[in-house]
């Protein structure tokens, strides 16, 4: 079998090297297309290939048309929403993602981009602890329970809502259930956001959540740009001068925060949650031996199309 690995952005060489260990081992071949800068150098690739892996990549009903030996794509990360997936089941393609294998990554970030807002930037001037603050975490899968540890190891108090996870659950992990999105926003004064983008979360974070944030309130978005409502999030903006937002990734009304509220937001050069050398590793190998899986038992287990 071919597996293909296509990525822009290439993985380091020892997850590469790696994966080539696991897929060799298997008997199977591991073939690289990195830094391609054309979707055609991605569609003569993917012509023979039997698996895929992609981390950004978008794995479009076009690639998709021109793969047609392929059986599975696996995006390396946990997000997945650069594989078009009705496409993948029209194509009898099983599509993957790699949960957790990020997640450390992502909520250290979170913390990184709290700790410099809460120093002003490390400008010099007088800022304010995490101690003794209250950190709501919305949605609780993986990295929520990262962030829950390192939120203790500051002397935070946490919360957290997801109506997915039982409240047995969050209190194994220390953490105080919230019945609904409203609570959880009206009692915390950091909410950091961890649900992914789909038709019941886009645009969900919004005015009528924000307005119910306590006094010198921040909003961490290390999740995807399309859970916010921006519209609704520059209504409170302009009327609380107090509410910041920090985000891993730029919304699209960047311009409008850079004219009118600077020192109240940080925006990430580009998406950087998984950008480490250990989860680049991590996502990478587990893309490989989860391919390796599925050809030699049919394992299915992070299928996420029908």
């Amino acid at each position: 079998m071919k597996v293909l690995v296509a990525t822009e952005k290439p993985f380091a060489p020892v997850a590469i090297t790696q994966s080539r260990e696991v897929v060799e081992a298997a008997g199977h071949d591991l073939v690289l297309l990195e830094n391609y800068k054309d979707v055609a150098e991605l569609l003569s690739a993917v012509a023979d290939a039997n698996a895929l892996i992609v981390r950004s990549d978008l794995v479009t009903p076009q690639v998709l048309e021109a793969a047609k030996k392929l059986r599975i794509v696996v995006r390396a990360g946990a997000g997945y929403d650069n594989l078009d997936l009705p496409a993948c089941t029209a194509h009898k393609v099983v599509a993957m993602n790699t949960p957790g294998q990020n997640s450390n990554a992502v909520a250290e970030l979170a913390f990184e981009i709290m700790l410099y807002m809460a120093r002003g930037g490390f400008a010099g001037k007088s800022g304010t602890e995490l101690r003794g603050k209250t950190l709501g975490l919305h949605a609780f899968g993986n990295v929520g329970k990262y962030m829950a540890q390192i939120a203790k190891g500051f002397g935070m108090d946490v919360l957290a809502f997801d109506p997915y996870v039982s409240e047995d659950d969050m209190r194994k992990a220390g953490v105080r259930a919230c019945k609904s999105a409203e609570e959880l926003y009206s009692k915390c004064q950091y909410v950091s956001l961890h649900m992914p983008a789909n038709d019941k979360t886009k645009k969900s974070i919004g005015y009528d959540l924000l307005k119910k944030m306590p006094q010198d309130a921040v909003l961490v978005n290390t999740a995807r740009k399309e859970v916010i409502d921006e519209e609704g999030l520059l209504k409170i903006f302009g009327e609380r001068t107090d509410l910041r937002y920090l985000s891993d990734v730029e919304p699209d009304s960047k311009a409008v925060f850079e004219e009118k509220y600077k020192g109240r937001f940080l925006f990430t050069a580009k998406k950087m949650g998984a950008q480490t050398e250990e989860a680049n590793i991590n996502a990478g190998v587990a893309a490989a031996r989860q391919i390796v899986d599925y050809f030699k038992t049919g394992n299915e287990k992070f299928r996420v199309n029908k």
